[in-house]
């Protein structure tokens, strides 16, 4: 079998090491796998270092597409992958999550009738204002095979339609859903122990274990709007001073830049007197998980940080409306604040004074490749 994987954005890097990884371990003579890096992420700290550090395999092809409007983008990596499609003649293609990577290949392989299987299926905030909610609805749509992380993406599915009892052979008409566990739990198990050998974030930074917060701030809704952004610092630095507590956050670049537009001169100047606030680079992966095993609290508005917190037991404070991860918050996990200051700072409160945190088994066995892999080869040969 024939498969090409299509990848642009950072976490669906790291997600495409758990299916390679599966693959050359115990499919290698069964499954092809063709890499191609859209080049949506091209900053080289942002893509590149992951390559070379997870030992992922180099994509075969780079389209080098690069920033812009999200319509220019998504056109630029239609063009370039249907060539992809038509040159390689693929079994099927594979897409992760929901970005203007996974918009593109889903548009460009439905055209020419290439199946399409979706990793991360049926996730959804219910809030169409998210081009990535967009994006994932029509991806899932036009899906041969869907692989589902969660049962609540298995129940979305259905809600819209699809019929879980669909048996083989699968095709965009009749598609097979399943629920198989989280790719990103795979590769959290995996590269957690590689993380205590090769990291020294900790160290770098003078932080102590279990003695700081680990924050990420980088979606548009937060980082573009003047006051919700002055209300999440307002938060921190709030936070900060209370439980005399440090907080790190490694500061995606736009972040960085829309700081400099958003915020006032005077809270700028608190976040950069405060010592206790430590804003640092974008992290490796292998750093990241590093953060987030030792942290004490997580403050978040990524939807990847939120499971990862999950996955190493750490409490998580949501900045943003909804989720797509519903588990992490009915089982008391995490909590949903969005920028509003004083929920900010209740939920901090909360788990601050809050020991009793349950973690249940919702995101599979840790061998969710093998499944996808199984399930290819049953369905689309």
């Amino acid at each position: 079998m024939k498969i090409v994987t299509i990848i642009g954005a950072r976490p669906q890097i790291i997600k495409a090491a758990g299916l390679s990884r599966a693959i050359g371990e115990n499919y290698n003579d069964k499954i092809e796998e063709i890499i191609v890096h859209t080049g949506q992420h091209y900053d080289q700290n942002m893509s590149e270092v992951f390559f070379e550090e997870l030992g992922i395999p180099r994509p075969n092809i780079n389209l080098s597409v690069g920033s812009g409007k999200h319509g220019e983008q998504t056109a630029k990596m239609i063009t370039g992958i249907e060539q992809i499609l038509l040159d390689e003649k693929p079994d099927a293609i594979v897409l992760y999550g929901d970005t203007n990577s996974t918009l593109a290949g889903a548009i460009a392989a439905s055209k020419i009738h290439v199946p399409i299987v979706h990793i991360e299926a049926g996730l959804r905030s219910y809030n169409k204002s998210m081009p990535e909610e967009i994006n994932r609805i029509m991806c899932d749509h036009a899906s041969t095979l869907l692989f589902s992380p969660t049962k609540a993406g298995i129940e979305n599915l259905e809600k819209e339609g699809f019929d879980l009892s669909s048996v083989s052979p699968f095709s965009a008409d009749n598609p097979g859903a399943f629920h198989c566990g989280d790719i990103m739990y795979d590769n959290s198990l995996y590269f957690s122990e590689l993380s205590d050998e090769r990291s020294n974030v900790l160290q770098e930074n003078g932080l102590k274990k279990g003695g700081y917060v680990l924050s990420t701030i980088h979606r548009n809704d937060n980082t573009d709007q003047p006051e919700r952004l002055t209300a999440i610092f307002e938060a921190i630095l709030e936070i900060i001073e209370k439980y005399k507590i440090e907080f790190v956050l490694p500061l995606h670049p736009r972040t960085a830049k829309q700081m400099e537009i958003n915020l006032s001169q005077e809270l700028r100047r608190r976040i950069e007197s405060e010592i206790r606030l430590k804003l640092i680079d974008p992290v490796s992966f292998l750093d990241m998980i590093a953060l987030e095993k030792n942290s004490k609290i997580i403050v978040t508005d990524s939807g990847g940080v939120q499971k990862e917190a999950f996955f190493f037991e750490k409490p998580c404070v949501i900045l943003r409306p909804e989720t797509e991860w519903v588990e992490l918050v009915e089982c008391g996990a995490a909590q949903i604040v969005g920028w509003d200051k004083g929920l900010i700072l209740s939920a901090f409160d909360h788990y601050m004074s809050t020991a009793d945190i349950q973690f249940p088994a919702l995101f599979g066995d840790g061998k969710a490749g093998k499944f996808m892999c199984e399930k290819m080869l049953e369905s689309l040969k």
